[in-house]
């Protein structure tokens, strides 16, 4: 009985891990902004063949990154690991720090949609990550799970971006310039094609566009810029 006690504690344990691994890859999909239907893109262009010219380019750029990237690439990169609007913007917000909770609720709902829509197109493609491909690929992010097409972090950095440009346009280029540092962060950690960027910052331009027609969005957008007047106003 005694082993048959050990036996079963093991098989939990060792079940444990990959179920905590699953539920981490689940992700939610809400339609506070647009429709299911909405969401859908299956015009939305395929990843470079396997094999291809441009696939092999993609994964030479990878190899390449590997040989120059340091340390401390590996750690920024790493700190940015959550794709949260704090991580991306945090020292660049408009919006006094800490977020006030308005303005955190609205950019929640606008990741929480957005990482759900790059979920569906990642599903349609099932693109593996780089280092599945590449025996000689080690990312110093780590070997983690999920898909690669479309980097979901090129996604929403992108996405924010835009969304910030509208609310402060004179500083539109230091919003996108750190949006495409985020986005290249995962190619240089090993974990995303170059491809796999550009396809994100496709899907966060066709995304926003459509998020720009919804009611709901644009009430949203009229609260973030009602609170960055009031922060000028104090001032």
């Amino acid at each position: 009985m005694p082993i048959k006690k050990t036996l079963l504690a093991l098989a939990a344990a060792l079940l444990l891990p990959v179920s905590l691994f699953c539920e981490e890859w689940v992700i939610p999909r809400t339609t506070y902004y647009i429709t299911a239907e909405q969401q859908q893109l299956p015009d939305f262009p395929a990843p470079p063949e396997a094999g291809s010219k441009k696939d092999k380019a993609d994964l030479a750029a990878l190899r390449e990154w590997q040989l120059k990237r340091t340390p401390e690439d590996c750690a920024r990169a790493n700190a940015g690991a959550h794709a949260g609007y704090e991580e991306f913007f945090g020292d660049l917000s408009p919006f006094p720090r800490p977020l006030p909770p308005a303005a955190s609720a609205i950019l929640k709902r606008v990741k929480t949609e957005t990482d759900g829509a790059a979920a569906d197109i990642k599903d349609m493609f099932k693109r593996p990550r780089p280092f599945l491909r590449d025996a000689a690929l080690e990312p110093c992010l780590g070997r983690i799970g999920g898909l690669a097409y479309p980097s979901g972090h090129a996604t929403i950095s992108r996405l924010f971006a835009l969304l910030l440009a509208d609310l402060v346009p004179s500083r539109k280029k230091e919003f996108f310039a750190r949006a495409d540092a985020a986005a290249l962060d995962r190619v240089i950690g090993g974990v995303h094609h170059p491809s796999d960027i550009k396809a994100g910052k496709r899907l966060a331009e066709k995304l926003y566009r459509r998020y720009k027609k919804s009611p709901a969005f644009r009430a949203d957008m009229a609260a973030l810029r009602e609170l960055l007047a009031k922060e000028a106003a104090a001032r």
